[in-house]
């Protein structure tokens, strides 16, 4: 049996996918399954024990390149991609994603039976049309993990154990403990990690207030602080570097997502706005303290027991809006409901969950 998994993006939607493959996984346990994803999840994806095949989109890099001077080279390797695509006749095509961009491609695909959910989910953008088997929609309101496991219990298959297994290799691991070191964590020291950056303005906290957390956990735990987040998040972090009275590491843009699971598995807890990487310390079994505002942590949470959602309790929260309307007229202002989280409450909440690893 050929089975092709199609979630393409973005990391937090990739890594809720991969208890669904796991309990594929065992339920077929002879089949070849294949996974249709971007370049920015696919180290999620590449080297999974549960996968044979990864077919990886650039579909962002292909656009980028069609206007430069490089367009015949990424339209054949657009066309290359394609033709990959095609090359296996799938018994079953998954629609994990079920937006325009997947159905698209599941369309182009060659596979007897397309399934997905059916018209009624927010956000679908018509994708069922590119369906012929279609699972009854589902409350937007479940978790995103529940809802890709609540699909597959559609097709009769059930997952009796949530499992990520995250592909972290040797190598990652190696690099990881490099990049520590070199910021002067040595392997036995214990360290919070905290990823501070968010795509969305509404979703961030205030430079300041990490910086006063940072302190007040180094002085009276003696962890060691290491930020983390991309690139893109480079001048946020030395912005909170730059308030804070203690010294702190930052490995923002050097890592991979593999060598950052790797540095999050160790860490003693990991303090994160809602965005991919918090959801990359879930699935490595690390405790999470994570901070709302906008966004429904019953949606989009840590999943699992061991970690601790911080959001106050305001009438428009969540708006799911990138914007705050209450403070509409200030520029790239944190939110109202993200700003009224307080330290205090921020530093209890990690000291609980260190506390719970004893290593508080």
């Amino acid at each position: 049996m050929n089975i092709l998994i199609v979630k393409l993006s973005a990391i937090g939607d990739v890594i809720h996918t991969l208890p669904a493959l796991n309990a594929l996984r065992a339920h077929y346990p002879f089949a070849r399954i294949t996974w249709l994803v971007e370049e920015a999840a696919s180290d999620l994806v590449i080297g999974h024990r549960a996968l044979d095949r990864v077919l990886v989109s650039r579909r962002k890099t292909w656009i980028r390149g069609l206007f430069s001077g490089d367009a015949v080279l990424h339209f054949k390797a657009a066309a290359f991609f394609l033709k990959n695509l095609r090359d296996t006749r799938y018994d079953m095509i998954l629609d994990f994603h079920g937006l325009l961009k997947s159905s698209l491609l599941i369309f182009l695909a060659r596979g007897k039976r397309k399934i997905g959910f059916g018209k009624g989910m927010a956000h679908m953008e018509y994708s069922h049309l590119f369906l012929n088997e279609r699972i009854p929609a589902v409350s937007m309101e479940y978790h995103a993990l529940k809802r890709q496991l609540i699909f597959l219990e559609g097709l009769g298959i059930r997952c009796s154990r949530i499992v990520y297994d995250v592909p972290i290799r040797m190598q990652d691991r190696k690099e990881a403990g490099q990049l520590l070191a070199s910021c002067g964590i040595q392997p036995d020291a214990v360290y919070v990690a905290i990823n501070p950056g968010a795509k969305w303005v509404t979703k961030l906290w205030e430079p300041g207030k990490f910086a006063r957390v940072a302190d007040d956990l180094i002085r009276r735990h003696s962890v060691r602080i290491i930020f983390t987040g991309s690139r893109e998040d480079s001048a946020m972090v030395g912005a909170i570097r730059g308030r804070m009275k203690e010294p702190a590491a930052g490995v923002t843009g050097k890592t991979t997502l593999n060598v950052l699971s790797a540095i999050y598995e160790n860490a003693a807890c990991v303090l994160s706005t809602d965005t991919g990487p918090m959801h990359l310390a879930a699935a490595v079994g690390t405790p999470v303290v994570a901070l709302f505002g906008p966004t429904a942590p019953s949606r989009t949470g840590p999943f699992g027991k061991r970690h601790r959602v911080l959001r106050t309790k305001m009438a428009c929260s969540p708006c799911f809006k990138r914007e705050c309307l209450l403070k509409r007229h200030g520029a790239n202002v944190t939110a109202l409901c993200m700003e009224q989280i307080s330290v205090q409450d921020v530093i209890e909440a990690v000291e609980g969950r260190m506390d719970e690893m004893g290593k508080g």
